[in-house]
């Protein structure tokens, strides 16, 4: 049977568009169909030069691993990611959900012993043979979505909206390219054991490597914040009540739905009106109940942990990046009784560096060229090279400000998945300003000042 299927199988000899369509036949379906084939047509061009590693891929995927493959290497990028059709993502991940596993999350690759190229060596070329790496299931992320179904107590499926929660990720990546996806952060088994433990999210080669060896050294605060972050409370787009200021003493901060007075270390949205409120707000409020727990961990970190009975959904640009997701292109899916890391100072201060760095270079690069002094093929007049410029050169302090900002809706989701596309139209919603990563957005404009971005004339 096996030497059936063989026969019709392509080598590196033939063109390019059947190789791409024959391992088109053996792809997941988690992806659009374009999407698929613009990452495969993208892969074989790759290695049409190195026609043993196309082999051993067309081998790897024709025969489902049955046969032992080679690495199948491409050059690595300066961050780690491959940009497919307007997304980008870890390269051996992309690969790894398209032909094996289509809900696959970043960190549950390991790779196998043989394996001289993985992603987690650092080596120049990455390996992208699927299979060369092993699904190892990292206890905070939800594998199919189904499993909880039949486990979740019903207090959870409340309305239509919680049970179309549960449904699988299969559908989700439906838009075509760029398209925000929810992403599923369940409890883990060992959250209620070990309330404070080690990041569950991670890895436990990721874990040591996150933390220190890929950021710069924080510089040392001149002065402690005297508040560690400030809360603002929302209702669709209208603040309600005042900004909630978290003072230093206090690392963790409870946010939750009863009519309490705040104070210190709790902040109670129920007691807060709104005269514009309706009753589908004041319906979601019903739900947000015990709410969530906010953590400041060392110098900047923040972990939350989800108390209500219902699930919270986070805008964090550093679970986007755990999940091989550009910053902004996720919403995650917090479930009840989870404990999750949502924020990591080093790697903001890292972002906002290089943030700063490539504006401050692009505005100057954009102003020589309308002044005519960057010749080259492409310029009219120092016209076109202004124009492909001007994008980089539009990082403004707001943008670095975002970095420095958590998002997080009670109860209802926002995105493709759900009637809402952005947060300020969902109904009770939290705004989170982290004072020590504001503080280091301060040094990093004092030594890279940068303008707001100015429109082409």
């Amino acid at each position: 049977m096996d030497n059936m299927s063989i026969t019709n199988t392509p080598t590196s000899n033939d063109a390019c568009l059947s190789i791409v369509h024959s391992l088109m036949c053996h792809r997941q379906g988690g992806e659009s169909e374009t999407f698929a084939k613009r990452a495969i047509e993208s892969l074989v061009k790759k290695l049409k030069e190195k026609k043993d590693e196309l082999d051993s891929l067309i081998t790897a995927i024709t025969t489902n691993g049955a046969h032992p493959s080679k690495c199948v290497t491409i050059q690595r990028t300066l961050d780690g990611r491959l940009q497919v059709a307007g997304r980008k993502g870890f390269p051996h991940v992309i690969y790894a959900r398209l032909w094996r596993w289509p809900d696959l999350h970043k960190n549950e690759l390991k790779h196998v012993k043989y394996c001289q190229y993985a992603f987690d060596l650092k080596c120049d070329s990455v390996c992208v043979n699927p299979y060369h790496y092993e699904r190892v299931v990292s206890p905070g992320i939800d594998l199919s979505g189904l499993t909880l179904q039949s486990s979740a107590p019903s207090s959870m499926l409340v309305k239509d909206e919680y049970v179309h929660d549960y449904e699988g990720q299969a559908s989700l990546s439906s838009a075509e390219g760029h398209s925000v996806q929810t992403i599923q952060h369940p409890p883990s088994n060992r959250a209620s054991s070990e309330p404070f433990s080690a990041p569950a999210m991670l890895a436990p080669a990721e874990a040591s490597t996150t933390s220190t060896t890929n950021f710069p050294n924080i510089p040392v605060a001149s002065t402690t914040p005297e508040y560690w972050c400030s809360i603002a409370y929302f209702e669709m787009d209208v603040q309600v009540g005042e900004t909630f200021k978290v003072p230093s003493s206090c690392p963790i901060v409870t946010v939750d739905g009863y009519v309490d007075p705040s104070g210190g270390d709790r902040f109670c949205l129920g007691q807060l009106s709104n005269v514009h409120r309706t009753e589908a707000i004041e319906r979601a409020r019903l739900h947000i109940g015990k709410g969530v727990q906010l953590e400041c961990k060392g110098e900047g970190d923040v972990w939350v942990r989800c108390l209500s009975d219902h699930a919270v959904f986070v805008q964090s640009y550093y679970l986007d990046r755990e999940a091989g997701r550009a910053p902004g292109d996720a919403v995650h899916k917090i479930y009840p009784s989870a404990y999750i890391k949502v924020f990591d100072l080093r790697q903001c201060h890292r972002q906002m560096q290089q943030q700063a760095a490539t504006a401050q270079a692009a505005a100057a690069a954009q102003a020589a060229a309308v002044a005519g002094n960057i010749p080259g093929p492409g310029s009219v007049g120092g016209i076109a090279p202004a124009i492909s410029l001007s994008a980089a050169a539009g990082i403004g302090v707001d943008d670095l400000r975002r970095l420095c900002i958590l998002r997080m809706s009670f109860v209802k989701g926002w995105g493709p998945d759900y009637p809402r596309q952005s947060i300020k139209e969902t109904p009770c919603w939290i705004e989170i300003h982290l004072h020590r990563a504001l503080q280091l957005l301060d040094e990093v404009l004092h030594t890279m000042p940068i303008a707001d971005p100015q429109p082409l004339d």
